[in-house]
């Protein structure tokens, strides 16, 4: 594995890992509850439509509001810097 092969899987994973947050708060999922007209909004009313008027606990809205409410757990957090150092190695093996 070469250099450029390196710095692109290490700026991957540490774009990624910064921006999970703001793409959180930019869809909705914001630390005062879910953004009023968002993309979590509409999430949030199809889950409800969907559960008979209530959000299920465990949901992925549920779980989404929680990490934008309280922030991303570690597990999360070392996901999506994993998920970012696979994009960049993709990237450098197709340059």
């Amino acid at each position: 594995m070469g250099l450029f092969t390196v710095a692109l899987a290490g700026a991957g994973a540490v774009g990624a890992f910064f921006a999970a947050p703001v793409v959180l708060a930019g869809v909705g999922f914001t630390s005062a509850g879910i953004a009023a007209g968002s993309y979590a909004a509409g999430m949030m009313s199809a889950a409800a439509v969907a559960n008979g008027g209530a959000v299920a606990a465990g949901s992925t809205v549920a779980v989404l509001q929680a990490a934008g409410a309280a922030g991303l757990p570690a597990a999360a957090s070392a996901g999506a810097a994993g998920i970012g150092a696979t994009v960049g190695w993709i990237t450098a093996a197709l340059v």
